[in-house]
């Protein structure tokens, strides 16, 4: 494929250029019929090839040195016009130079009319190139049956780049008819033969009355809660969503077919990026050890792609799982080159393992993102997330106190406040764990506390869009249950923020915004994929889970909150836990291990004074 691509590439390289030297010849040879009135000169005529061959010899160059055979002719502006005189001026400066030493004077007249016959026939070229491809579009076009109707929401230069790209590539299936702008002064208007019908208050009006298939937002400069407000407006129609990335993200400015991409349900979140302290984070990161823990999870991988960026001496990605620890390891290897990195196949639950890895590397920054979180899982495998997330937990500290890490960041969950399942209560022993580790050691403990992260392993959303990939049902557990989200990178960014900003012993609550009901979330992507909800495809309702809640929390009411430099970090107050106490309740605990998961509830019961068991609150509730 890419043979073919390059052999193609060079054929037209090479024709533009033969067919540029038939033109450079062809202005010089009317340059001065047009100056003699017909009659060259034979001082003249005797070097007329010479003549031609310094012209041809300093032109072809120069194009070449303004790109005229690297730009698609295709996608030709005002931009390559300004180019192609800039070309002709100089290649004319360059002859008249060569010239100027090689043969008798010439009347400077020529030299004007060469510079007007040149940017005649180079401009023709380029023009007729974009006017035989245009015409093989149309042509082609023809042959597209059933092409989709499409409105364009933004008229300013990323909508207009969507409209020429689409007429470009018929083969796509998709016709613009229709663009809309809050810019009253478009209204009436046409973008490239597409006309303006007006605002965002029309799009379901349009929508209906211009049978639109899809809507493109072509909006990328536009603010996040801008964008989720015409999206919004776009939901209420029965047609399909694709967007633009942020400008941010069009590294040259110039949108292409590959950059439209489906409506996410992230889009609808309408947040700002996160501002983070660039320079704070950088100092505590620049030239440091840095272990992940879970590297190659959802949260982890995040993790040591932000980290990545601020230059740690080395870059340890520990996670139990190789094949995604491996994929995270080659792509940090593409985009980072000079990265020091190394990918360590150990589960945390190993105490001698641990010991090894530490001593061998002595990492100065952890970050511990390793732990089971799937609630409905760990309800029926008590023991399995006790012995990884409490007792990993307190592996990988003590690890970190006994050789000397500076800083140890904990990933927690909203599910560890006043938790109903077993995964949130061993959560927040591991919570405990840190905080009473922090009282005893030099090493700085801190955790981050956040809700759920959109398209995290075992999140909602890949789950719905399976069901809608296969027709439905979406299942939801119950239609009050509603949910803290955040993107991955957003978390990501903000424990890293986190960290930069302990001092030991916190516990770091992030901003989530305001919480969303799971059924609207679901309503939102099935409209998104184009189907209409409970009539396309069907939701259907389950019943909680075991250990399931209908709401979150973020703190526990002992805990206060007080604000940070942060505007979306947040610090509960400690509630510190006896380290010796502590210990012994765990090695009982650690005991009981091998017994009965009755008896490791109720050991967590005494452990964790705000955990009750769901299946306790239901059994109340029916007694």
């Amino acid at each position: 494929m890419k043979v073919g691509v390059s052999v193609a590439v060079i054929r037209r390289k090479i024709g533009l250029v033969v067919l540029d030297i038939i033109s450079i010849n062809a202005a010089v040879l009317l340059s001065f019929l047009v100056e003699y009135e017909g009659t060259i000169p034979f001082d003249i005529k005797k070097n007329l090839l010479l003549i031609c061959a310094v012209f041809t010899s300093t032109g072809i160059p120069v194009y070449y040195l303004f790109h005229h055979y690297n730009n698609l002719w295709r996608y030709a502006s005002i931009n390559e016009l300004i180019m192609i005189v800039s070309a002709c001026l100089t290649s004319v400066l360059a002859a008249y130079i060569c010239c100027s030493i090689l043969f008798p004077p010439m009347p400077l007249s020529v030299y004007l009319l060469y510079c007007f016959f040149s940017m005649f026939f180079v401009g023709s070229i380029r023009l007729n190139y974009r006017l035989l491809r245009r015409l093989r579009v149309i042509i082609s076009s023809n042959g597209v049956s059933d092409s989709k109707r499409v409105m364009i929401v933004g008229a300013g230069e990323a909508g207009a780049m969507v409209i020429k790209e689409l007429n470009n590539h018929p083969e796509m299936g998709l016709k613009p008819v229709a663009v809309i702008d809050d810019d009253m002064t478009k209204h009436r208007s046409k973008i490239l033969g597409v006309p303006v019908y007006g605002g965002r208050e029309s799009i379901k009006k349009v929508a209906e009355e211009g049978n639109i298939d899809e809507i493109i937002v072509a909006i990328p400069s536009a603010p996040k809660d801008e964008i989720r407000k015409i999206l919004n407006e776009c939901k209420k129609t029965k047609c399909k969503l694709r967007t633009l990335p942020g400008i941010y993200e069009l590294i040259d400015g110039k949108v292409t077919i590959k950059h439209i991409r489906d409506v996410q349900i992230e889009d609808l979140l309408g947040r700002e990026p996160v501002k983070v302290d660039i320079e704070e984070i950088s100092q505590y990161l620049n030239d440091q050890v840095v272990l992940v823990t879970g590297g190659g999870g959802s949260i982890g991988s995040e993790l040591c792609r932000q980290i990545a960026r601020f230059g740690p001496q080395r870059l340890l990605i520990l996670d139990i799982y190789e094949n995604n620890a491996y994929m995270l390891h080659r792509e940090l290897l593409r985009r980072y080159p000079h990265l020091n990195q190394k990918v360590v196949i150990a589960s945390v639950q190993d105490r001698p393992r641990m010991e090894a890895i530490f001593k061998q590397h002595r990492p100065q920054i952890v970050f511990h993102a390793a732990a089971h979180k799937h609630v409905p899982l760990m309800e029926s495998n008590p023991t399995e997330a006790i012995k990884n997330n409490v007792f990993g937990t307190m592996n990988v500290a003590e690890c970190a106190d006994k050789y000397g890490a500076k800083r140890f960041v904990l990933i927690s969950t909203d599910k560890a406040v006043n938790p109903t399942n077993i995964m949130g209560a061993t959560k927040r022993v591991a919570e405990m764990i840190i905080q009473a580790m922090n009282a005893h050691s030099n090493t700085e403990f801190v955790a981050v506390r956040f809700g759920n992260v959109l398209g995290s392993d075992g999140s909602v959303i890949p789950l719905f869009k399976k069901q809608i990939e296969e027709g439905g049902p979406v299942t939801v557990t119950h239609p009050e249950i509603n949910r803290y989200f955040m993107t991955i990178p957003e978390a990501v960014q903000l424990v890293i923020q986190a960290g930069a900003m302990a001092k030991g012993g916190e516990i770091f609550v992030l901003d989530m915004g305001e919480p969303v009901k799971i059924v609207v979330l679901a309503r939102d992507l099935i409209r998104l994929s184009g189907f209409e909800p409970d009539v396309d495809i069907k939701i259907e309702f389950t019943g909680l889970r075991p250990g399931e809640k209908l709401y979150e929390e973020l703190l526990m009411v002992e805990e206060g909150l007080t604000a940070t430099k942060h505007e979306k970090i947040f610090v509960g107050k400690p509630v510190f836990s006896d380290l010796d106490t502590l210990r012994k309740e765990l090695d009982n605990l650690k005991r009981i291990l091998v017994g009965s998961d009755e008896g490791l509830v109720e050991y967590m019961e005494r452990l964790v004074p705000t955990y009750k068991p769901m299946r306790k609150q239901i059994g109340n509730a029916v007694g």
